[in-house]
């Protein structure tokens, strides 16, 4: 199988992200079919079409980032029942300006974790609704995952076996369609 460039979109900019850990989890279970480099959103500014001629220097780096990536894996908190505003607007500034959609034609996947016993399926359910909008397809597979203590270690690895092996099938079928939908041969 052909290896794919995965660009990590992770919803949140705290220190300590429990999205952030499993995010890295995610590149870890999928190392042996997946490359995957983080995309920082954490620096963006506010989306402002003032400001889009020309980019900031952060939202340039990230467009070409999300443009270089055969596919994205977007790992979000909930905050409201929706996706953080942090994640909206790296979605609001990747899209635009007006014919440059970063976005466009992008294969994606999405998950995300909280405390809660839905985990994010709120936020995931309006994130690939937007996603739609900005023409990520996105893969059907949903993750909900309720995030307990110790769950990812220091090193970035899922310490519960029943997880390990779902969250390895969900990396995997990302692989599968990635391979199938972006042949790189």
């Amino acid at each position: 199988m052909t290896r794919h460039n995965i660009g990590l979109v992770v919803g949140s900019a705290r220190r300590d992200s429990i999205n952030r850990k499993l995010g890295q989890a995610l590149a870890k279970l999928g190392e042996a079919k997946l490359d995957v480099t983080a995309i920082r959103i954490d620096d963006l500014p506010i989306y402002n079409q003032d400001l889009q001629a020309p980019l900031p220097p952060a939202v340039a780096r990230m467009k070409a980032e999300i443009e270089r990536a055969d596919g994205l894996l977007f790992v979000t908190p909930e905050h409201n029942r929706s996706i953080p505003a942090l994640l909206k607007n790296a979605l609001d500034w990747g899209s635009r300006p007006h014919g440059k959609n970063s976005f466009a034609g992008k294969i994606g996947a999405l998950t995300g974790t909280s405390p809660g016993a839905i985990g994010t399926a709120l936020a995931q359910h309006h994130l690939r609704q937007v996603l739609s909008a900005v023409g990520v397809l996105t893969m059907p597979s949903e993750v909900y995952l309720t995030f307990k203590p110790g769950l990812v270690d220091d090193g970035g690895t899922v310490t519960d076996e029943k997880t390990r092996e779902f969250l390895q099938k969900f990396m995997d079928q990302f692989a599968v369609l990635l391979a199938r939908m972006n042949p790189k041969d």
